[in-house]
């Protein structure tokens, strides 16, 4: 009866599992379909001619060299700064004694109740005052440090047991070097973790880069996608083709780091 149950189980995930690769599986079929076919009824699941040209031909109509280096620029700078700034504050919130920590830490954790699209504004307002409209700096600096961050290595430095800090500092070892030399080099799989989610969310976000960019040659490749569709048409194969490249990346890293995340993700929660 257990074997049975378990293969019903296992085949309503199997079931679950396919119906969310559908849509992949879709974007991928009309990234090869000409644009006529894409508007046939009823639609079509496979194209009849396979067109591999599409993929050439999307990342030649727009820039998208430049929204790649744009791109990588921009997560390469968000995953080192909540690296940094997000390990040190939580550190701080997880190891250090000072007046109103605990309180500090809930008020940080308060502001993730707020929603992003709130703070556009002011972070708007913020950035054309600093005349840094158009520049890489508009692009990554509010994405370097997050609270979330924050919380997830707190969440893990507490699980790293203090008896390595007191050995440490009954052998003369200052904050920081506890800090650079025990705490971080025993907390990879949550720095990955933070790593990981930074790098995805800075390379596809999307609103941000459309606001504090209007020239062409700023533009990240979320916006390039977005530049085959017009006020009157969308050209669907070419903007499925370019959304394929574009999600390549992001699946690479995350099959190359997915041992860290998994476990980063399980060790983070065994502490509150």
């Amino acid at each position: 009866m257990k074997v049975v149950t378990s293969w019903i189980v296992f085949s309503i995930l199997c079931i679950i599992a396919l119906t969310m690769l559908i849509p992949f599986l879709w974007m991928i079929s009309t990234s090869l379909m000409s644009e006529l076919e894409v508007y046939q009824f009823p639609p079509k699941f496979l194209p009849s001619t396979w067109k591999w040209s599409n993929f050439v031909e999307a990342m030649t109509m727009q820039p998208f060299g430049r929204f790649f280096l744009n791109t990588i620029i921009v997560a390469l700078a968000s995953v080192v700064g909540q690296l940094i700034f997000c390990s040190m504050a939580a550190y701080a919130f997880a190891r250090l004694r000072f007046r109103w920590r605990d309180k500090i830490f809930a008020l940080y954790l308060s502001t993730m109740m707020i929603p992003a699209i709130v703070t556009i504004i002011p972070a708007f307002l913020i950035i054309n005052i600093f005349g840094w409209m158009n520049t890489y700096w508009a692009l990554f600096t509010p994405t370097i440090s997050s609270v979330w961050g924050i919380f997830l290595l707190r969440q893990f430095f507490q699980t790293i047991p203090k008896d390595l800090e007191d050995a440490a500092r009954v052998d003369g070892a200052s904050e920081f070097t506890i800090f650079w030399c025990i705490i971080l080099p025993l907390s990879k799989p949550a720095l990955a973790t933070l790593a990981i989610f930074a790098f995805m969310g800075s390379w596809k976000d999307f609103l941000w880069p459309l606001i504090v960019t209007n020239r062409m040659d700023m533009r990240t490749v979320e916006v390039g996608i977005a530049n085959f569709s017009s006020l009157y048409s969308t050209d669907w194969p070419h903007q499925m083709a370019a959304a394929v490249v574009v999600m390549l990346p992001v699946i690479i890293v995350f099959f190359i780091a997915q041992k860290y995340f998994v476990r980063g993700i399980t060790l983070t929660g065994m502490k509150g």
